[in-house]
């Protein structure tokens, strides 16, 4: 075994252990501790099941400049596709395993407590106050990490954003798509 590989491997140690102690340290403060409600207005009517509010701030701060163009202009209906949105992520995060869904909340966990959103993620203002330009370099750079338990955050939250929205009937008309050939059975359109 060469030298270099013995470092190689004794960094990947350090940074794995460096990762799971600060996901520990994550968990164990957000027990609703740091929760922000979500606001009424913001919020609307939304029907959650497994993530918490503010989980939902996140989803819906994130949702504008990941699905940038292809949600309506107009502010009511942009904002009724975000809350179906959040919704669909939670209908998501429901239906997955239980061991998948506890990596989600470590995820949003990393995501929505203070300390950790302003040096790991790199958005000191709360999620519904950062601006878009925040939240797009917050996603290049962890598209781009050189963590890899980074990038694959980030492939998390776009996938299964993506996969929300466009499942959605709302999305097909500005995508130029009819629905599937059931849909007009299903009184999808």
């Amino acid at each position: 075994m060469t030298l270099r590989s013995r470092n190689s491997r004794r960094q990947f140690l350090k940074v794995g252990i460096a990762g799971a102690l600060a996901l520990a340290i994550t968990r164990s403060f957000d027990r609703n501790a740091f929760a922000v409600a979500v606001s009424d207005a913001a919020r609307g009517s939304l029907d959650l099941r497994k993530l918490a509010n503010k989980d939902a701030e996140v989803i819906a701060a994130l949702a504008p400049v990941i699905l940038a163009g292809s949600l309506p202009d107009e502010i009511v209906s942009r904002q009724i596709a975000i809350n179906e949105v959040v919704e669909a992520f939670d209908r998501t995060v429901a239906g997955l395993s239980p061991a998948v869904q506890r990596e989600v909340e470590e995820l949003l966990s990393l995501l929505t407590m203070p300390i950790t959103r302003r040096f790991v993620v790199g958005i000191s203002a709360t999620w519904p106050n950062a601006t878009e330009e925040e939240i797009k370099q917050f996603l290049e750079r962890w598209r781009n990490h050189r963590f890899a338990l980074l990038q694959q955050g980030y492939q998390a939250l776009v996938r299964v954003m993506i996969a929300c929205w466009y499942g959605n009937p709302l999305s097909w008309g500005k995508i130029s798509y009819s629905g599937p050939p059931f849909a007009k059975e299903l009184g999808l359109q």
